[in-house]
C-alpha cells in the first residue's frame, strides 16, 4: 500500500476505504433481490464485531450460499427466522471475522503435533530425558527428528551439543531443530554421517560452530549449514506428509484460524494442499507462496498463479525467499556486529540472482514475499525490491500493485520505517515474536537497536499495512496470543520493562484488522473477506470472552467456541 507523501496519503486513504466499503453495488443490489429467500444460518444475540467502521457492531447476521446477507439489529433480522436452515442462539457469546494468520508452515504445524515435540523443554536435562525416552521408542539405529527447543529461557542460556545429545543417545543418528527452524543441534553420529568434522567449511549462508579450544564442531549448524545433516534425514512419506497438513488444519480450525497463509513449501506439498481442500478433508482456506528460488517458484512463473474457483479455498499466488536467517541464533543480518558475538550475521541471497526473479514475479502476477529479520536483511530486501519496481513500471504489471511483502520484519533501522508505504510493501509480523525475543534481543542487539525492533506503531503511523500471523511451528500458532502480544506487549505472565518499548503496542482495533482486513488485503480478497459486510463471505470465529473489552489477561483465557467457514460450521467446542 503506497504512502508518504500528501498524494501518497490519499491514496492510502482511498485504499483503506476501498478494504472496509465491504461488497460492492452491484453484488448488494443481488442480495437485496434475494432478501426473501430462505437463509442457511442466522444467528442472534451475539457480541458481534464486524470491523467495519460504520457499524463497528451488530446483533445479528445471517448467512446464505456462504455470504452474509444481513448483518444488523436483531428486531431487523426477525424477517429472516422463518425458513432459515439454522438459528443460533449465540448467548452474548463474541463474534469476529473470521481471523486469518498471515505467516506459518501448515504442514510443520501438523508434524509437531504427531512427532518428536520439544516445545517447553526446560533445559539440557530435560532435553536429555525427553530424548532417552524417544531413543526407546524408535529402537536402535533409528534416526531421530524432533523440533521445538529453544535455549533463550534455559538456565544457563547455551545451545545444546552433540555431547549434550550423545550422553542420551550414543547409537541413534539425532537431529534436533531449534523452535525458529533456523538452527539445529546433531549428535556425533550424525555428525559422522554426514561428513562434519572440524576441517569442514561454512557453507555460504549458513554456519558450523566450532569449540573455541579443540575446533571441533560443538554440534549447532546455522541456516544453510543445516543442509550437511538434514539431507541425510528419511524424507517424510506423501501419507505422512498428508497427514500432517490435515491435523494442522483441524488444529487451526479448531483455534478459530479460517484461513492461513502458508509461507513456503514445495510444488508437490502446494499440490497436495489443494487435493485435499477439493476433497473436502481439509476445510480450512489456504494462500500458499512456494519456497524459491529453485524449481518450485520456477515453475509457478511459468505456469502462473492457481485462484481456487470454490470462492477462494485455496490460492497459490506467492513465492517465499529468505533474506538472512533468525535473532536467536544471530543469523539474522545486521547493519552492526551482534552485542553478544563476533558476526554481524547472515545473508542467503544477493541482488544479483534476485533481481530476474522479481522482474518475472512483476511481470506475471506473482506476489513475492522475503523473510528478513535483521535491519540488514530488511535494508537489502527493500532495496532490492524498489529496483525491480523502478525496472517494471506499473503498466507492464501483471498486477499495478504487486502487494509484495516482508515477512517478520524484525527490527529495523530508523530511515527504513517509512519505506515499506512508500513502497507498498507489506509488514507481515508476528506479535508472539515480540514477547518471546525480548527476553534476549536486549543481549544480541544492544539498547540502543531496540527502538527499530517489532516496531508496530512506528510502521501503522506511517501508512504501512501490518498483516498479522503466528509464525506457527515456531510460535504456538494461537490467535489470543497473538492478539495479547499486539494490545499488551507483556510477556505471558505480563512481565514487560523499558526494554519492550510498550509504546510500539495497537489498539484492540487495530490488532483486530491486523488479523482480519489486513491479511485480506495481502491475499488480494480486501472486498471478499476480512470484515462482517452484506456480500462478503461468511467466515466467523466465535470466542467465549469479549476480547475488545475484558482486561488484558482474560484475553489468555479466552478461547474459541466455534469456527464459520463459507456460512459451515467447521468446529464447535463440545
Amino acid at each position: 500500500m503506497p504512502g508518504g507523501g500528501p498524494k501518497a496519503k490519499m491514496k492510502i486513504s482511498g485504499v483503506i476505504a476501498q478494504i472496509l466499503t465491504g461488497a460492492s453495488l452491484g453484488l448488494l443490489g443481488m442480495m437485496a433481490a434475494r432478501a426473501q429467500a430462505p437463509v442457511d444460518l442466522l444467528w442472534l444475540n451475539g457480541t458481534t464485531y464486524t470491523g467495519e467502521p460504520a457499524s463497528l457492531r451488530v446483533e445479528a447476521v445471517a448467512v446464505r450460499d456462504g455470504r452474509i446477507v444481513f448483518a444488523g439489529a436483531r428486531a431487523d433480522a426477525e424477517k429472516f427466522r422463518a425458513g432459515a436452515r439454522r438459528v443460533l442462539d449465540l448467548a452474548g457469546r463474541t463474534v469476529l471475522p473470521g481471523l486469518t494468520d498471515a505467516h506459518l508452515h501448515l504442514a510443520g504445524v501438523g508434524f509437531r503435533e504427531l512427532s518428536f515435540n520439544l516445545e517447553g523443554t526446560t533445559g539440557i536435562a530435560d532435553l536429555q530425558a525427553r530424548l532417552r525416552a524417544r531413543v526407546a521408542e524408535a529402537g536402535p539405529k533409528k534416526w531421530i527428528e524432533g523440533r521445538g527447543w529453544i535455549e533463550t529461557a534455559w538456565r544457563p542460556a547455551v545451545f545444546p551439543t552433540a555431547a549434550d545429545l550423545d550422553a542420551a543417545a550414543p547409537d541413534n543418528p539425532v537431529v534436533l531443530t531449534r523452535a525458529d527452524g533456523h538452527g539445529l543441534v546433531a549428535n556425533s553420529v550424525a555428525l559422522k554421517l554426514a561428513g562434519v568434522d572440524r576441517t569442514t567449511p561454512s557453507p555460504s549462508g549458513g554456519e558450523i560452530l566450532h569449540e573455541a579450544k579443540s575446533g571441533e564442531p560443538t554440534g549447532m549448524l546455522i541456516d544453510q549449514a543445516m543442509q550437511l545433516v538434514r539431507r541425510l534425514v528419511p524424507a517424510a512419506t506423501d501419507a505422512e506428509t498428508e497427514r500432517a497438513l490435515i491435523t494442522g488444519a483441524q488444529r487451526e480450525l479448531a483455534l478459530g484460524w479460517c484461513q492461513v497463509h502458508s509461507a513456503g513449501n514445495s510444488m508437490a506439498e502446494a499440490r497436495l494442499m489443494q487435493r485435499l481442500v477439493a476433497t473436502g478433508k481439509i476445510q480450512l482456506r489456504i494462500y500458499d507462496a512456494v519456497s524459491g528460488p529453485g524449481p518450485a517458484a520456477e515453475e509457478l512463473l511459468q505456469r502462473g498463479v492457481v485462484i481456487d474457483a470454490t470462492d477462494g479455498r485455496f490460492t497459490l499466488r506467492g513465492i517465499k525467499l529468505y533474506m538472512d536467517g533468525a535473532l536467536g541464533s544471530r543469523g539474522a543480518a545486521l547493519l552492526a556486529p551482534y552485542a553478544d558475538y563476533a558476526s554481524s550475521g547472515l545473508v542467503m541471497q544477493t541482488e544479483a540472482g534476485l533481481l530476474p526473479l522479481l522482474v518475472a514475479a512483476l511481470r506475471q502476477g506473482v506476489q513475492v514475499a522475503t523473510h528478513a529479520i535483521g535491519d540488514r536483511g530488511n535494508r537489502l530486501t527493500l532495496d532490492v525490491y524498489e529496483k525491480a519496481l523502478a525496472l517494471v513500471p506499473p503498466a507492464e504489471r501483471r498486477v499495478r500493485e504487486p502487494r509484495w511483502r516482508i515477512e517478520h520484519a524484525q527490527v529495523l533501522a530508523a530511515a527504513d520505517v517509512p519505506r515499506f508505504a512508500r513502497l507498498g510493501v507489506i509488514a507481515s509480523m508476528q506479535a508472539s515474536h515480540a514477547i518471546g525475543d525480548l527476553f534476549f534481543a536486549p543481549s544480541r542487539l544492544g539498547r540502543e537497536r531496540l527502538a527499530g525492533a517489532y516496531a508496530w506503531r512506528s510502521l501503522l503511523d506511517t501508512g504501512a499495512v501490518l498483516a498479522g500471523g503466528s509464525d506457527a511451528p515456531v510460535e504456538r500458532g494461537e490467535p489470543m496470543i497473538e492478539f495479547y502480544a499486539a494490545v499488551a506487549r507483556r510477556s505471558l505472565d505480563g512481565f514487560a520493562n523499558e526494554d519492550w518499548h510498550r509504546e510500539q503496542r495497537l489498539s484492540r482495533e487495530e490488532a483486530l484488522r491486523m488479523l482480519t482486513l489486513a491479511p485480506a488485503y495481502a491475499a488480494f480478497v480486501e472486498q471478499e473477506a476480512g470484515s462482517i459486510a452484506v456480500g462478503k463471505r461468511a467466515d466467523f470465529t466465535v470466542l467465549s470472552a469479549d476480547i475488545m473489552q475484558i482486561a488484558e489477561p482474560e484475553i489468555l483465557q479466552t478461547r474459541c467456541v466455534m469456527t464459520i467457514v463459507g456460512g459451515q460450521i467447521v468446529f464447535e467446542a463440545r
